[in-house]
């Protein structure tokens, strides 16, 4: 039999987990710096004066759309696809090659807990979405460039559709 006890000690420690790899993210992207082949929204490549120029009313814009796909395809029967959500933000105008994405499935074949999927914004930024049964609700944040120029910490799978 079990204890109500037990369950809500599992499921704080899952919350304390999930809580330190949201926080191990939130630094390592942080820490970040420039990628030497940036791209902009519509997929050319930025150059360092455009990416200067670019107002933060374009990144926020850029923003809100990124989110409205997000939730769009967070509502669908798709939202456990990772290439959903990457067809879905092509179809809007954000270049395909400036994006990453997680596996949807784990390496013992569950559904992923937490599915990860960026576009690299400018030089310096990338939009980052994480949805999933350990996020809840979908979040989506303008963070900066990992120093390699990536935008997602950890192995991606290969977006070859």
């Amino acid at each position: 039999m079990r204890h109500r006890y037990s369950v809500s000690v599992r499921r704080c420690a899952h919350f304390g987990s999930l809580l330190a790899s949201t926080a191990a993210l939130v630094l390592a992207l942080t820490a970040c710096g420039p990628m030497a082949t940036p791209h902009t929204s519509s997929g050319a490549p930025a150059t360092p004066e455009a990416d200067a120029s670019a107002a933060p009313a374009e990144a926020d814009a850029a923003l809100a759309s990124f989110t409205e796909v997000t939730a769009g395809v967070w509502a669908s029967d798709s939202r456990a696809q990772g290439r959903a959500y990457i067809d879905a933000l092509e179809v809007v105008g954000f270049a395909k090659d400036a994006m990453q994405v997680t596996a949807d499935r784990s390496t013992v074949g569950n559904a992923a807990e937490s599915l990860q999927f960026s576009v690299a914004w400018s030089d310096t930024q990338c939009l980052v979405g994480q949805v999933g049964p350990s996020t809840g609700e979908p979040v989506t944040a303008l963070l900066p460039r990992l120093a390699d120029g990536a935008c997602l910490v950890g192995a991606t799978r290969p977006i070859d559709w």
